[in-house]
């Protein structure tokens, strides 16, 4: 059966509200030419996996192919059978191409179909290094859940996260970099020093992280393609707590000064230093919201820690969250409606959702140690840490609830952060 593959839970949620039905074969090639990724040929498959493998992973989307799929001809993938495509039972097509050019790269091109009205209704073509195929799958896959969907995709993005390695006695930590699906693993940082809570800019081009070089927790800013590293600030201060504005100028972190610890601002070249809050308390774990005009933190100056949001330049601070429990890690969806948490009741913590004035708090997992919720770019998941004994773990859960699914990392894994498209 063509649909064998799918998971457990695309199938389930299918019974409730049936997920469109998508058949993706294999792409074509006008001629298959050597590179130094494979033969066009092979890579048009494998862009068709990797895009079956994307869309496979969400609620809406039921795909179907590339195996046991028509191969069709390079003319095809801009004037489809519509026909033969129905009689899959498909009610979108998803066709393209993957061409050598003269300069070494690839051109991938991806076409969205509308069967039972036999036209397209979108098109993207991406000019890409031959080793960078899959980087081009996966902003096609972001095209065509954009397209159907209606909103945007998240699987041209990258996690950041805490690779943990060696015995709980001497654990080696190291920034990892790697794609949505699990791909592409790489290190940011050598593992000579405890590091914590990487969190990237927008694109994922820099990220902000807690380092201890020195002995002091200090957060630094590394740029990912040149390795570039550097203290956010001048200072022997203690700094924590990181997160980049969604344009990628500024960085909100909390500073330890004269036995306080409050959220401060700065700019993310350094400078601009501003205090926000100074009330007495611990004040830390601060996220702008999408518009850049709010932030949301956490404060044990009610006796607890609780969830407070107040204006950018740190005017008309208040609290939002009064269940009866303590909150932490808050992050802002990127549409600005709700506010992720890590909820503590006692000895257990989960994961649970609020709207931004703190009203309808649903709770989304059921721990026992779940915490740290990093929002997708679509805004429908949430990828978090759990910790399971001595092991820590990524885990991906939705907005709507279910089971969370874990991601799959070299070793153990914590602290993640989803990264938002670049420009």
């Amino acid at each position: 059966m063509l649909i064998a593959g799918l998971s457990a839970s695309v199938a389930a949620i299918a019974q409730d509200k049936p997920a469109t039905v998508i058949a993706v074969p294999q792409l074509a090639t006008p001629e298959n030419v050597a590179t130094p990724a494979g033969d066009t040929g092979l890579i048009a498959r494998y862009v068709a996996d990797v895009i079956t493998s994307d869309l496979r992973s969400t609620r809406e989307l039921m795909p179907i192919g590339p195996a046991n799929s028509r191969v069709y001809s390079y003319p095809e993938a801009t004037a489809p059978s519509f026909a033969l495509w129905r009689a899959t039972g498909a009610k979108v097509l998803v066709t393209g191409f993957v061409q050598a050019r003269s300069d070494g790269r690839l051109t991938v091109a991806c076409y969205l179909h509308d069967l039972a009205g036999g036209r397209e209704i979108a098109r993207k073509g991406f000019v890409v290094a031959a080793s960078e195929w899959r980087r081009a799958a996966h902003r096609c896959s972001d095209t065509v859940y954009e397209k159907l969907a209606g909103r945007p995709g998240w699987f041209d993005t990258q996690i950041a996260y805490v690779a943990e390695s060696g015995a709980s006695s001497s654990r080696v930590k190291r920034i990892a970099l790697m794609d949505s699906d699990g791909t592409a693993h790489r290190y940011v940082t050598a593992g000579d020093t405890t590091v914590l809570a990487p969190r990237m800019g927008p694109g994922g081009e820099r990220i902000a992280y807690v380092s201890f070089t020195g002995g002091q927790a200090h957060v630094r800013i590394v740029d990912v393609e040149s390795g570039n590293d550097r203290p956010l600030l001048p200072g022997n201060a203690t700094s924590f707590g990181p997160a980049f504005s969604a344009d990628g100028k500024r960085v909100l972190f909390s500073m330890a000064m004269d036995g306080n610890t409050d959220v401060y601002v700065a700019n993310a070249e350094g400078g601009g230093l501003q205090r926000l809050t100074s009330t007495p308390g611990i004040d830390t774990a601060a996220s702008f919201s999408p518009d850049g005009r709010r932030i949301v933190f956490e404060s044990d100056r009610s006796g607890s820690q609780q969830l407070y949001v107040m204006n950018a330049d740190g005017s008309e601070q208040r609290r939002i969250s009064f269940g009866g429990v303590r909150y932490a890690s808050p992050a802002w969806s990127a549409d600005g409606e709700l506010i992720a948490f890590t909820r503590i009741a006692g000895s257990t913590l989960s994961i649970g959702v609020m709207s931004a004035t703190g009203s309808e708090e649903r709770v989304l997992t059921s721990g026992p140690q779940d915490e740290g919720p990093s929002w997708s770019a679509g805004g429908r998941d949430l990828l978090f840490q759990r910790s399971v004994g001595a092991r820590n773990g990524l885990y991906v859960v939705s907005i709507e609830g279910g089971t969370p699914r874990r991601m799959t990392t070299p070793q153990d894994g914590s602290d993640p952060d989803w990264s938002t498209p670049g420009s």
